[in-house]
């Protein structure tokens, strides 16, 4: 059953239950095998709806004209992309359809895998969590906006008395839209209709919501957020409090001192800088003031933490929480740690740097590790979000895919969502008396000349000296504009108690002062310069009636200003010189002239460029700009953002659902105890060693960590279990002999080098278990070939062992080595290798090359042979554990063990497995067929060496416990996430043999 219909019709039914009740609802589905899923889904959606209510026909549009017009019909599917393609074909497909008779004639349709089912229903549940009212209903899923500072600003006029204004700025136009509390959203998109439909079903379902549904659902949105001012008094709070909620505001009040620290300190004068390319400010260099970064960052957490404590009071189950920008990167870790099934997303307004940049920052791994707690990271453009993944990648040493970043198993993802504005707000201010006015008033005031608009904040980003440059460029190049051209800047002032801002001010004015002397008269100059805001009504009328906009950000997370004048240009057709350093250009750069702040003389030809630009031209480009802003508005950028959100967390719930569980250390303890005769295999490399590396940190110790150790807190533990006389360790390693000697030649245990191909016991000497001619003519070429590419690629590294070759580049640099390692598969496929008996075995970071058929698993069988030969053995093991990061060619060793359950038909004897070596091993001795224990229960198996003696192996489902350590998927049966849940276990095991002793 695919995901994309149960969402679908859970929330067709589901959402209207009340309304679909008295009437038929009829559903089509182009496949057999459907139907009893959709009527699975429909009682456990709609309990109130009547079967006999339900009509669900397969098939074409036969009798269905009414319901399913032709022009509904779905087109091949090449013709409609799927937009979750790869993900779709991931999972199971359906059972073949067995027709059987039915009632009245009819055929039962199809057995539904029954994976499919419990897949639907997880869907349907995760999709449809929320809160309900009385009627069952679903009640308006709820949204908490979570921003640095609350879209008021608030002034007291007593004790108890306050009066809120709205704030400007792109994140709060963005955010507010026509209503602070609801946001309207389009139904189908908001549960995902339009883009997890199956195309078979896509009509069929989208006339059904057409039929009973007129008009949107609602969402309902709180704000939480600092109050942006510091009220002492807790009269004043409570008050605060109070008239923000009329707004759907709540207030978090932080003292002067944090918000020194955390908003001035770390977040302006840290991340900001850092995220717009600026780096590091210098007077955190000098001895003096180094120490102070450190308590700017706690601040900051405690900041963060401060924000967390009032989302969990505030927060109901179903609710989305959307966290929003730098100011708040240690929330959604704050919030999992709260709730793990928390609904939390987070945005980032401004750039987010290449990673070279990002690794600047003292606390750089802290901060990604955190933002990864949540389950969608959103940016404006692709290119934020390669930087984003790029940076887990390099300074996390995550893996990132496509679909975003992912870290034994968890998948964070990470999606643009370029932000827009609310187009009708400004369509329907030009039509009002005021602004109307004020365009007549600019016309009367500029006759006869053309104007260029310049409006940003007064910011070192904004590019306004850059801009001020070109238009002087521009003024000495032409002078015949000289009287004819004015460029009217609004510079809306922001930190001006900052020397650097108070600096950027007055380079700014001497500037303007400098061109107005040079090329103005009397009566008029070139640069009209406003050092504060105007209101909206003014805005329009400016963005209306200006014949060009220049915007020359350095860098900018968007711009919405050039969305602003694109909306307000729809009769006069204005052209739109932008920075391409904007995050607008992405969206805005083909009807944009794009140019780069920083080469003035390039601005200055744009100027004229947009001054002379024929009128056809002009239209073809706004024509462009303003289809693209009407259509990617704040309301569908919202609508996006918590769709996807919604989307991930239910494909999250079925990701987790197919990733093998932990390992129950209690119960793998108790068995331990509980039988008689223990096998344990265990891997060497990233599972008894000493971590190599903890996430964040840096590798810059490759010479210490290329020398495996055994763990420091194994050995004692280690020896207790080796010296049990009931149980037999076998450590099995893709290492050397010398570095097995070295680890283990004083424990009582077994040792298998180089994937098991040499054996020993620590008290006798090396075997092989290999066949004595083994082809190597191969060795010497590869060689070569690895030698050449450890040349080109620094921090890479190889590994001679006696038949296993290994090129290693976990310590070079990802991309590249990925791509070196790519090249080098190329030159042995078609060199050293194309005809030789040989495997290449890839690793996450690795390329090995080895004999055909050497892996752990098939030397597994000669390996129990030897052991059971050498000890005598007369109990067959009745207890496996078998655990290790192994390679994904080596899991075999997991499945092994896995018992072979009889048949029903099969008498309830031993069940034998064959050896699927690749070579002989040693016969294992005759034993007394009375003393083996033999069992009859269908649950368990025992397996046989090569059909030869009885069995050295009694195990069952209860009695083996394969587990894959540091793995995010396994063919083994549980996991572990590190070295130290090993050394956790093996030390539980130590201590229950020690008390068993006692």
């Amino acid at each position: 059953m695919s995901r994309d219909l149960a969402s679908a019709l859970t929330y067709s039914i589901s959402v209207f239950r009340n309304v679909f009740a008295p009437h038929t609802v009829r559903l089509r589905t182009h496949t057999e095998h459907y139907r009893n899923a959709l009527k699975l889904l429909a009682q456990n959606a709609a309990p109130t709806l009547r079967m006999e209510n339900l009509e669900i026909t397969v098939g074409g549009y036969k009798g269905m004209r009414n319901e399913f017009p032709p022009n509904n019909r779905a087109e091949p599917e090449a013709k409609q992309p799927y937009k979750r393609r790869a993900w779709r074909d991931s999972l199971p497909k359906p059972l073949a359809v067995s027709p059987s008779p039915g009632k009245g004639g009819g055929n039962n349709l199809g057995v539904l895998h029954e994976e499919e089912v419990t897949e639907a229903t997880t869907v349907a549940s995760t999709l449809t969590m929320g809160r309900k009212n009385k009627d069952t209903r679903p009640l308006k899923q709820r949204i908490l906006m979570v921003i640095n500072r609350l879209p008021f600003s608030a002034v007291r006029n007593g004790d108890d008395s306050w009066s809120l204004e709205t704030c400007s700025g792109g994140l709060v136009n963005a955010l507010l839209g026509d209503s602070l509390g609801v946001c309207r959203l389009n139904v189908c998109s908001y549960f995902g209709i339009y883009t997890f439909l199956h195309n078979g079903i896509r009509q069929s379902i989208t006339s059904l919501f057409s039929h009973f549904v007129k008009g949107v659902k609602e969402l309902e949105a709180k704000w939480i957020g600092w109050a942006g001012l510091y009220v002492p008094d807790e009269i004043g709070q409570r008050s605060l409090t109070k008239a923000l909620a009329e707004k759907k505001c709540v207030p978090i009040f932080l003292d002067k001192e944090t918000v020194n620290l955390y908003y001035d300190g770390y977040c302006n004068n840290i991340l900001w800088r850092l995220f717009n390319y600026l780096g590091l400010p210098h007077e955190d260099c000098r001895p003096a003031t180094t120490h102070s970064l450190q308590p700017q960052f706690d601040a900051y957490k405690k900041a963060n933490q401060m924000f967390a404590d009032m989302v969990a009071r505030h927060y109901e189950d179903g609710d989305v929480v959307w966290c929003h920008d730098y100011h708040l990167m240690f929330l959604p870790k704050f919030l999992k740690e709260y709730n793990s099934k928390m609904k939390v997303g987070w945005f980032l307004h401004t750039p987010f740097p290449s990673s070279e940049v990002h690794r600047m920052l003292p606390s750089r791994s802290e901060l990604l590790i955190s933002v990864l707690a949540a389950d969608l990271v959103g940016f404006h453009t692709y290119d934020y979000a390669r930087h984003f993944v790029s940076a887990c990648t390099r300074i996390l040493g995550f893996e990132g895919t496509h679909q975003g970043v992912e870290n034994q198993g968890k998948l964070t993802r990470v999606s643009v969502f370029p932000v827009g504005i609310d187009f009708d707000r400004f369509l329907q201010a030009l039509e009002l008396p005021q602004v109307q006015d004020n365009i007549k008033e600019l016309t009367e005031r500029f006759a006869g000349q053309k104007v260029i608009l310049g409006v940003d904040r007064l910011d070192m980003i904004k590019g306004i000296p850059q801009k001020l440059l070109a238009f002087e460029k521009f003024l000495e190049d032409n002078p015949k504009w000289q009287e004819k051209l004015v460029l009217l800047q609004i510079a809306i002032p922001t930190r001006d108690q900052v020397p650097e801002y108070r600096k950027l001010k007055s380079q700014v004015h001497e500037i303007v002062g400098r061109v107005n002397g040079r090329f103005g008269t009397l009566t008029a100059v070139p640069i009209h310069h406003l050092d504060y805001s105007i209101d909206f009504h003014s805005l329009c009328a400016l963005y209306a009636f200006s014949d060009v906009i220049l915007l020359t950000s350095l860098r900018d997370g968007m711009n919405l200003a050039s969305y602003e004048y694109v909306a307000c240009q729809d009769s006069k057709k204005g052209v739109l010189i932008l920075s391409e350093f904007a995050g607008a250009a992405q969206s805005l750069g083909a009807g944009a002239i794009l140019v780069n702040p920083w080469n003035i003389t390039e601005v200055a030809l744009s100027i004229g460029h947009a001054l002379n630009m024929p009128a056809d031209e002009r239209e073809k480009r706004h024509q462009h700009n303003f289809q693209h802003v009407t259509t990617h508005t704040s309301q569908e950028w919202t609508e996006m953002f918590v769709s996807e959100l919604n989307d991930t967390i239910a494909e999250a719930q079925i990701r987790t659902r197919r990733v093998q569980p932990l390992l129950p250390v209690k119960a793998t303890v108790e068995c331990f105890l509980q039988t008689s005769n223990h096998f344990l295999i265990l891997g060497f490399n990233a599972t008894m060693t000493e971590p190599v590396v903890s996430p964040g940190k840096r590798r810059d110790d490759q010479i210490k960590e290329m020398e495996l150790k055994l763990h420091s807190e194994l050995k004692e533990p280690l020896a207790i279990i080796c010296n049990d006389p009931k149980t037999t360790v076998l450590v099995i390693s893709g290492s050397s002999r010398a570095v097995l000697d070295d680890n283990f030649g004083d424990y009582n245990l077994w040792l298998a080098a180089e994937h098991g191909i040499f054996l020993r016991s620590t008290k006798g000497e090396w075997m092989t278990t290999m066949p004595d001619l083994l082809d190597m003519d191969w060795v010497d070429s590869v060689k070569a070939v690895l030698e050449y590419f450890k040349v080109r690629t620094p921090r890479s590294y190889l590994e001679f062992r006696e038949i296993l070759l290994s090129w290693n580049y976990k310590y070079a640099d990802v991309e590249f080595g990925r791509l070196q390692a790519w090249d080098m598969l190329q030159h042995l496929w078609t060199g050293p290798i194309s005809n030789a008996a040989v495997d290449i075995v890839q690793g996450s970071r690795s390329v090995e090359i080895r004999p055909v058929g050497v892996t752990k698993g098939t030397a597994i069988d000669s390996i129990i042979g030897q052991i059971a030969h050498a000890k005598s053995m007369v109990t067959p093991f009745d207890y496996v554990l078998c655990l290790g990061h192994f390679l994904g060619k080596d899991e075999d060793i997991y499945e092994f063990f896995e018992p072979v359950l009889p048949t029903a038909d099969e008498p309830t004897v031993d069940a034998v497995r064959t050896s699927s070596s690749r070579w002989s091993s040693p016969k294992v001795s005759k034993m007394p067929h009375e003393v083996w224990r033999t069992t009859s229960s269908a649950e368990s198996t025992s397996v046989a060496r090569n059909n030869e003696g009885p069995s050295v192996l009694d195990l069952n489902s209860n009695n083996y416990f394969s587990c894959a350590v540091g793995r995010s998927h396994s063919k083994a049966r549980y996991l572990m996430e590190s070295s130290e849940d090993v050394v956790s276990l093996l030390v539980a095991m130590a201590a229950a043999l020690s008390s068993d002793e006692k």
